[in-house]
């Protein structure tokens, strides 16, 4: 029997906020433990949550950046649960009335030529619980309540993702939207950007869902596709073999590269959703929305496509420089300066992004900057130096901080445009490999490659490759 995977996704984005959704203390990450928990956070009694302005802001910039609808009235509600890192007892959320409604977002797969657009069903704020700590306290658990309040908002998805990669890019995709928005810094190793995924299967043609399992709190896009990949084949094992799928919380062991059942998963009513009694309802209006529409940046889809339609860029390339906020602003600081954007977006895409990847660096941590690739770019384009050498440039500009011409200068390294000299060299080498001339004269014009070397070497790798090519062609005429 032939199988098709649901997936459904639900995202949680730590607002960049520096201070919590109800109170005044900091958000700021790497505290010691407990330090960052007032009196508001752990819910004592005759405190009252004020809201943060600043969170509503970021959820209708998010909403504007789906193309969703905005709640012009939202409510907070209390989600009850006992858990040791939920000091109230419950947690605010919303969940009748979210701040956003349905929007869409499109992500693209096969190195960005095929499009999918995906529903999101939702997004609302909610506040973070603490963390519970397992490890250096004999044998109990630990708990640091300093993230307990922080602002989030959960992005929930349809359940139309059909495999672990589609997963993958709605999630990356997800990610650079909330980096350009400015709404946060999507950190995953601190916990800023994670998310739960709903899998399940069906028999193909089927329009009934099959049961769902929960994955908990994913926290790289690696783990997400190895998780979801998993928890299919658990789930066609079981029903192959006469077993049936149940509904459940489970957690990804990324050791044993297992899922493994957490508990029965709640459903909306074991958590005796109310009104929260402290919080009165957002009210948003139409000018509210203008305002925070006004502040809008240009959205990853929109510089998408004006890579392609203004700068002549294929699909690929475009969806590449658009992946990250830092790579796109990088690409056209260099472009600024250099004007040709095939060659820039080859040199960032392949070049930078290659030694930044080898040395285990961000784009925000180049020890070259835009200004400086830019510089060299045009040296290549006006002729001043061929790409070949200016590999050896961008080395010496990586350990260093000298621009492209104090290197060109100090090496020696300007290419040789001068025909005459070129000829020269040509002439040379004719003279001292006739059998190889009369082996090109015959057919065998693969030994071309042969005379380009030779000259190539002769000139230490300066003389221009195009000139090279075009008088060779014509000496080796005969």
């Amino acid at each position: 029997m032939q199988w098709e995977t649901v997936i459904g996704l639900e995202i949680h984005v730590q607002l960049a906020t520096k201070s919590k959704i109800f109170s005044g203390a900091s958000t700021a990450y790497g505290a010691e433990p407990n330090t960052q928990a007032c009196a508001v956070d752990l819910g004592l009694p005759g405190v009252l949550p004020v809201l943060n302005r600043e969170a509503v802001r970021m959820g209708v910039k998010f909403g504007l950046g789906i193309d969703a609808e905005i709640g012009r009235k939202s409510v907070f509600d209390r989600k009850n649960y006992f858990y040791p890192d939920s000091p109230k007892g419950y947690q605010i959320s919303q969940l009748y009335l979210p701040i956003v409604g349905k929007g869409e977002l499109e992500i693209t797969l096969d190195d960005g030529e095929v499009s999918k657009v995906i529903g999101v069903t939702r997004a609302h704020l909610e506040e973070d619980a603490g963390k519970s700590l397992h490890e250096d306290f004999e044998g109990m658990s630990g708990i640091d309540l300093n993230r307990a309040g922080t602002p989030l908002l959960e992005i929930v998805s349809e359940p139309e993702m059909r495999s672990a990669k589609e997963a993958v890019a709605y999630m990356k995709t997800m990610h650079s939207l909330v980096r350009y928005l400015g709404i946060s810094d999507g950190n995953m190793q601190e916990g800023s950007f994670r998310c739960d995924a709903n899998v399940s299967v069906r028999p193909k043609g089927q329009e009934e869902f099959g049961t769902r399992a929960e994955i908990k709190n994913l926290n790289s896009f690696r783990f997400v596709e190895r998780a979801i990949n998993h928890e299919v084949e658990r789930q066609i094992d079981i029903i192959e073999n006469g077993g049936e799928v149940v509904q459940e919380t489970r957690l990804y062991d990324s050791d044993k590269d297992e899922t493994r059942s957490m508990r029965s998963k709640e459903e909306a009513n074991d958590y005796r959703y109310f009104p929260d009694p402290d919080l009165l309802p957002v009210v948003i209006d139409d000018e509210y929305i203008e305002a925070v529409r006004q502040t809008m940046p240009e959205l990853p889809q929109q510089k998408r496509h004006r890579f392609i339609e203004e700068l002549g860029l294929s699909k690929h390339d475009a969806a590449v420089l658009t992946s990250s906020k830092e790579m796109a602003d990088y690409f056209e600081d260099v472009l600024a300066v250099a004007g040709e954007a095939k060659l820039c977006a080859n040199w960032v895409m392949v070049e930078l992004a290659g030694a930044l990847n080898k040395e285990g660096m961000d784009m925000n941590d180049s020890p070259i900057d835009a200004k400086r690739l830019g510089g060299m770019i045009q040296r290549i384009a006006d002729n001043t130096i061929s790409g070949k050498i200016a590999k050896q440039i961008f080395e010496a500009m990586w350990s260093s901080e000298d621009d492209a011409d104090a290197i060109i200068e100090a090496k020696g390294l300007k290419q040789i445009t001068d025909t005459g000299a070129i000829e020269g060299m040509i002439d040379e080498i004719l003279a001292n490999n006739q059998p190889q001339v009369e082996q090109y004269r015959a057919g065998q014009e693969k030994m071309l490659g042969f005379f380009v070397g030779q000259v190539m070497k002769a000139s230490q790798g300066k003389a221009n490759p195009k000139q090279v090519n075009e008088i060779l062609r014509d000496k080796l005429k005969g």
